[in-house]
Order: structure tokens, then C-alpha cells, then sequence
């Protein structure tokens, strides 16, 4: 049901991401067609935050903004340039961790727990604990004085490191010098088979998922749709670099495994399809708000979508309902082998 929502047109929000062309350009500020929602202007504070990437924009150009407010007193979409630049960077160093790539980046700094690098401007660590053999500190008694010393060698060298953790909230990057993709990766593959349940060590965390250390030089990715069976919005809450952790292989593909906390336990739609059927009335508790309604659990890993059309507008969906209360719902939708449910609010009389 949400895939399927997901894909509709509607328009946009506060803090999303948009693309349009530039249709004028005034001293202060600039007009930037969103068509079919309206017309953006980036103005003020964002003209002047921004006035560096201005100076390049020219009428006709395609530009990508960062929505500030969709309620401008003169009509207008409120856009901002610099936070979409650091959303969409901030975007790429989380495809740059999924695609494996490899940058050749100077080393800027060195403290006593590793190294300073910047990409695109931000500036991210590198472990000690991540650097290649041939780079690694030895000291037989850990002095981290003398470590830092050592460590100190190799500023203004380059490596060729890898980004392997994103934190845009935090604004941190976490680089490793090891090879991602490993060359014996291919006959390590080799040993796992679907279904497999295996131990591993969590190594990275980013907004889509939890990478995890299943063998010497092999990492599997936890996408954040297989690491609970209930809603989950960080996984940062759900573990933290170092943490051993249980996972089940569900895919081998193209070098890549694909692994899931969840299959570990056990599914709440089987049991939940003995229980609940098509215009049942349920009692939900509201876990979450989104542009297409609120999500409602009626058990735990259990939710549907209460759609806001029901309510006209967003506004009136709140008045009706808050976060964290309960109500009654009836299930319009209820497909636990897809694990999707619909439902909607009844009045209590």
C-alpha cells in the first residue's frame, strides 16, 4: 500500500527534495517553475546563503532546491539551494557506501583514535582500527602518544579510502582504507547459501541500513526494511558499531549479500492472519504521521495506513487523531502475505 503511494503525484513537502526550471532572476531573489505545484522563489537569507551558486544560474537552467515552506504569504514554494546541495551530498556518500566506491582523498589531520579526511567539504574520520596493515600504528605497549606519532606520518599523504558510515544528522563520515570489495570476495560469496543464520559484527550504520561483518573481508547490508518486524525510522536506535548481532542470508546477488534481523524472528502477520479478516473492527495505536495519513499498529510488527483522504485534509486528520493514542479502526485492506492492511477510523459513539 505505501509503494503504491509513494508513486502517486502529489505535491511537496517541507523538507523534500525538488527540481525545477529557472523563469526569472531578480536582484534579491529567483523564480523557479515547480509545475504542476506552482512556482518557487529563493530569496532573502537562502539568496544570500546560496550567492556563490547563484552566480552560475541562468534563466532556462534546471536547479535542485530543498523545500522551506509551502505557505509563502505571496503563493509562492520557499526553496532553498544550499540545504538541497547538502542533502543531495549527503545522498551521495550514502550511494557511495552501497556502490563501494573508492576515493583518493589527502589526509588532513591525526588525533590519537585516527585520521581527519574531507569529501565534498565535509570533513569525516578514519579509524585507526581501519587503516591497511602497511599503515597501522605498531606499538607492542599502545602508547597513544606514540601512536599519534606515528599516526602524524601520514598527513598530506592520499588514500585510497572508502566511505563506510553516514550520519547526516550528526554530519559525521566514518572512511575506511580496507578494500571494500576484497579480492578473495568472490570465493568467500561462495561459502553462504540462502537461509543461512549466521553471527556478525555490526560495522557500519547509515540511514538505509546496518552493514554487517559476516566474514573476514566479506560485509552484508541489513536493508532498514528487514531490521524489525515493527516500524522503524533509525537505525541507529536498533544497534551500534561493534555490537554482535544474529542475521539470515535472503540474497546473493551480483557480489552483494543481503542479510535480515528480522527473519530471525518470528513473522507477526502469520499469527496476525489467524486473528483478523477483511471489516473487522480493531483497536490500533497511531505510530506515525506521513503526507498520505497515519500509520496505526493493531500488534506489534502489525500496522496499516489510515489514508488522509478520509479526513479532507492533514489538519483535520490530527484534530481526529494523535500520536501514540488508541482508536478503533476497521480493516478495509488485510493481506499478511504481502503484509499490507488498510484501515479506517471509526467514531466512537
Amino acid at each position: 500500500m505505501s509503494k503504491f503511494l509513494e508513486n502517486s503525484t502529489l505535491p511537496p513537502t517541507k523538507e523534500s527534495i525538488v527540481e525545477g526550471t529557472v523563469i526569472a532572476i531578480a536582484k534579491n531573489s529567483i523564480f523557479v517553475d515547480l509545475a504542476p505545484w506552482g512556482t518557487g522563489i529563493i530569496f532573502g537569507r537562502e539568496y544570500i546563503n546560496a550567492r556563490d551558486l547563484i552566480k552560475k544560474i541562468n534563466i532556462g537552467d534546471k536547479i535542485t532546491g530543498k523545500v522551506l515552506g509551502t505557505d509563502n504569504k505571496e503563493g509562492y514554494i520557499e526553496i532553498s539551494l544550499k540545504e538541497a546541495k547538502q542533502a543531495l551530498t549527503w545522498s551521495e556518500a550514502e550511494e557511495a557506501i552501497r556502490d563501494k566506491k573508492i576515493f583518493e582523498l589527502p589526509v588532513k589531520e591525526a588525533n590519537k583514535g585516527g585520521l581527519m579526511l574531507v569529501w565534498q567539504g565535509i570533513t569525516g574520520f578514519l579509524p585507526a582500527s581501519q587503516l591497511k596493515t602497511e599503515h597501522y600504528p605498531r606499538i607492542s605497549d599502545g602508547d597513544k602518544d606514540r601512536i599519534l606519532e606515528e599516526l602524524r606520518k601520514l598527513v598530506g599523504q592520499k588514500l585510497a579510502v572508502a566511505i563506510i558510515g553516514v550520519n547526516a544528522k550528526e554530519g559525521k563520515l566514518i572512511f575506511s582504507e580496507k578494500d571494500p570489495e576484497g579480492n578473495e570476495k568472490e570465493k568467500i560469496i561462495d561459502k553462504y547459501t540462502l537461509g543461512d543464520e549466521l553471527d556478525g559484527e555490526v560495522t557500519g550504520i547509515v540511514d538505509f541500513g546496518i552493514f554487517v561483518k559476516i566474514d573476514e573481508g566479506l560485509e552484508g547490508l541489513v536493508h532498514i526494511s528487514e531490521i524489525d518486524w515493527g516500524l522503524v525510522d533509525d537505525p541507529h536506535k536498533f544497534a551500534k558499531v561493534g555490537d554482535k548481532i544474529k542475521v539470515k542470508v535472503i540474497e546473493i546477488k551480483d557480489g552483494k549479500i543481503s542479510l535480515s534481523i528480522k527473519a530471525m524472528k518470528d513473522n507477526p502477520w502469520t499469527e496476525a492472519s489467524k486473528k483478523y479478516k477483511k471489516d473487522d473492527i480493531v483497536t490500533g495505536v497511531v505510530i506515525k504521521f506521513n503526507k498520505h495519513g497515519a500509520l496505526a499498529s493493531i500488534e506489534e510488527g502489525v500496522a496499516g495506513l489510515v489514508h488522509v483522504s478520509e479526513f479532507g485534509t492533514e489538519d483535520k486528520l490530527r484534530e481526529k487523531i494523535e500520536l501514540g493514542k488508541t482508536y478503533n479502526f476497521k480493516i478495509n485492506i488485510f493481506d499478511p502475505k504481502e503484509q499490507k492492511m488498510a484501515l479506517s477510523f471509526v467514531e466512537n459513539k
